[in-house]
């Protein structure tokens, strides 16, 4: 299994995407940052603040998604248990 902290190329671009937005917002917020008319005010660093997280959450999907998938095997069918035998599917419980 790949480590967890290997994300492809495109989701680790988007990533770094929105932690520049994010902090653009703080220092646009403490009026630290002048930009341009638009990009200035309490709607703009909210807006901005919104796309940068939204941005950061495919990274933090596919790190859930390798940690469910790492904690349990079986419901993904990625591995077999050692226990199971192929030619026994009774299972008696049910």
């Amino acid at each position: 299994m790949r480590a967890l902290t290997q994300l492809p190329r495109p989701i680790l671009i988007l990533e770094a995407l929105g932690g520049v937005i994010l902090i653009l917002a703080l220092l646009t917020l403490h009026e630290m940052l002048p930009l341009p008319p638009p990009f200035t005010g309490k709607l703009a660093a909210t807006i901005m603040i919104f796309a940068g997280i939204v941005l950061m959450l495919p990274a933090a999907v596919v790190m859930m998604w390798r940690t469910a998938k790492a904690m349990a095997p079986d419901l993904f069918n990625t591995r077999h248990s050692p226990d199971k035998k192929k030619g026994n599917t009774h299972d008696a419980d049910h």
